[in-house]
């Protein structure tokens, strides 16, 4: 076994790559700074996502994937040489075999975009495996037992929630409402009350520092610069948590209905058991305050994030390759 065998969890905010023997070896924004005079690659990775909304109009600065599937399939081709490359130099003879995750419910054409364009960076094979099916194995799930274990996977683009038996998912919803989603709703919300523009970084700033998916006993408080839409100055004001999470509600309404549509589906054996044990949270979402209660609340289901949760999809990907004899049935075949 010369060839390495790695997984990447090819996310809409972060890419993260776990290579056999080593574990993670690699956490990186999905972002691609490009030159628009002569269509070159600036900058991947963290590097890129510091020029967001930073850059002079000779600079595009994107993020390729959108909702988990491919937006730009040459500049996530790039990236994900680019990624490979660093974790794996340059495959002269022993190319790697690859486990990628891809969101529930893609459609084959997406699917096969991930596959190419995972071959084309440098694979000698791809293999794709459901996010929620990755996350559950990643969280140390008992999934190749007959029980029901649910999994709720609250990434930058989407949010997914699937239960899964036996190594197969039973039922499974997703909704392209995530991290973004509510980073966006509090740009739009401090827009409207106090007719200042700020940018998505010092958004997703407000949601981390102060963002809770239930008001605090003790509101947080947080100063937040930005460009009076009026003046068209520079304008300072102070953002408490109460009105970050009245921002953050109705992205928050969406995901709880999508879990609760996926309880509803549930088979009544595997619902008794998804009772004892409750629905793990995986996903960089899912570290939001107080997200667990929130949907413990919502669903009546004791819901508990998972150890690592970011890590989980990218850990559970090379579990499935290490495993793959096994799992091969249960993954998509293109």
């Amino acid at each position: 076994m010369f060839a390495k065998q790695i997984s990447i969890d090819l996310g809409t905010v972060s890419v993260l790559v776990y290579v056999r023997g080593k574990g993670i070896v690699l956490q990186e924004p999905s972002v691609v700074a490009i030159s628009l005079k002569d269509n070159r690659i600036v900058a991947v990775g963290e590097e890129a996502r510091q020029m967001l909304g930073r850059t002079p109009d000779t600079i595009e600065v994107t993020r390729p994937m959108r909702n988990g599937v491919i937006a730009d399939y040459v500049v996530t081709e790039a990236m994900l040489r680019y990624f490979i490359t660093k974790v794996c130099g340059r495959p002269r003879f022993f190319r790697p075999e690859i486990m990628l995750s891809v969101p529930i419910g893609v459609t084959s054409v997406e699917s096969r975009a991930v596959h190419d364009a995972a071959i084309q960076a440098g694979g000698k094979a791809a293999y794709l495996i459901p996010g929620p099916l990755a996350a559950a194995l990643g969280a140390g799930m008992p999934i190749d037992t007959p029980t029901g274990n649910m999994i709720v996977d609250v990434g930058g683009g989407t949010s997914e929630a699937a239960v899964i038996s036996v190594n197969g998912i039973v039922v499974a919803s997703s909704v392209r409402v995530g991290g973004n989603k509510m980073d966006e709703a509090i740009a739009a919300y401090i827009r409207r009350k106090y007719n200042l523009l700020i940018g998505d970084q010092t958004a997703e700033e407000i949601k981390i520092q102060i963002g809770s998916a239930l008001p605090l006993e003790e509101p947080l408080k947080m100063e937040v610069r930005g460009r009076d839409q009026v003046a068209g100055l520079p304008r300072t004001v102070e953002i408490t948590s109460h009105e970050a999470t009245e921002a953050i509600s109705e992205a928050l309404t969406t995901i709880a209905a999508t879990v609760r549509s996926v309880l509803e589906k549930t088979p009544p054996e595997l619902a008794s058991d998804i009772i004892d044990t409750g629905v793990v949270m995986t996903g960089g979402g899912s570290l939001l305050r107080n997200l667990d209660r929130y949907l413990t609340k919502e669903t009546k289901v004791p819901c508990h994030v998972a150890e690592n949760p970011i890590a989980c999809v990218a850990l559970g990907a090379g579990k499935a390759l290490e495993n793959y004899e096994t799992l091969q049935r249960f993954l998509p075949s293109l």
